[in-house]
């Protein structure tokens, strides 16, 4: 069971990543072009927000079945078990609260340009933040763990 969430949740990934992009270049063009902020505009968004929160759900599953998140051992914590308990934990979690802002707020906002512009700045942050805590198969300078594109990869 732990292998297939890893599997969905690294897969996942990617469909999230695809639908930000796509959000943001939406909104940045909405906000620029002071187009009109539409239903289509607002499910797009939306969509986005559901399945970041469907990837925290499942990443929190991951967590909390993973044989290497155990801190009855602090003295023995590997960078890698690090990373993932602490680092993209945190990061992860504050990217979705960005992205849970950003639809809030651009329901909120008083006029189009305004909705696309909260929900192009959030979610660009939210991005960025994505970007970073995200284990690439390629060493970053700021992450301590390189994976493959898939687990097992």
């Amino acid at each position: 069971m732990f292998i297939g969430f890893l599997h969905i949740h690294s897969l996942f990934r990617y469909i999230i990543l695809l639908l930000l992009l796509i959000t943001i270049f939406k909104s940045f063009g909405g906000w620029f072009g002071k187009k009109q902020y539409l239903s289509g505009d607002k499910k797009l968004a939306l969509f986005t927000l559901i399945s970041a929160h469907l990837q925290l759900v499942l990443g929190l599953a991951i967590y909390f079945m993973s044989a290497e998140v155990q801190f009855s051992n602090l003295s023995s914590v590997t960078r890698e078990v690090r990373f993932f308990t602490m680092e993209h934990s945190a990061m992860m979690i504050i990217a979705i609260i960005l992205i849970t802002l950003g639809y809030s707020l651009a329901k909120r906002g008083k006029d189009d340009v305004t909705k696309h512009k909260r929900t192009a700045i959030f979610f660009l942050l939210a991005l960025i933040v994505i970007f970073v805590a995200i284990p690439w198969p390629f060493h970053l300078p700021w992450s301590a763990v390189a994976r493959g594109w898939m687990p097992g990869m």
